[in-house]
């Protein structure tokens, strides 16, 4: 059986959970915001091997604009799977309307992103309240 795709958005705790534990995202530190945050989302996509979550990927949006995606995460042993990419191709697709996608990316994933069609800004930096590490 394939990978499956999905954009229901109302997911179970203990598979987000499960899901950010596995790539080591403090997000996973608080299940109930976590799951609140996703179900919140204004689109969020999700690969499934069986019935367990490998991947996911949510979108911020005002819907014509302007979208932001803040979470794009897989299992490692998922990795080198062309998951990621699908998700954002998928999310991309969606918003193709919007004159603004958004992406803030770890330094070691900025190939990954360009691949996918992003490209880095010239004189723009990325500014953060957080509490999260």
């Amino acid at each position: 059986m394939g990978m499956r795709y999905s954009d229901n958005k109302n997911l179970e705790r203990e598979q987000l959970v499960s899901l950010f534990t596995s790539v080591e995202w403090e997000s996973a530190k608080y299940p109930q915001e976590l799951q609140l945050a996703i179900a919140n989302s204004h689109s969020v996509y999700t690969a499934w091997d069986g019935d367990k979550l490998v991947g996911l990927m949510n979108a911020l949006s005002d819907g014509v604009m302007t979208v932001y995606y803040h979470y794009l995460l897989v299992r490692p042993e998922y990795h080198k799977q062309r998951i990621g990419a699908t998700l954002v191709r998928m999310m991309t697709d969606k918003y193709s309307g919007c004159r603004t996608q958004v992406v803030i990316s770890y330094s070691s994933q900025v190939n990954f992103y360009k691949n996918c069609g992003f490209t880095v800004g010239d004189d723009e930096i990325p500014l953060f309240i957080s509490d999260l590490v």
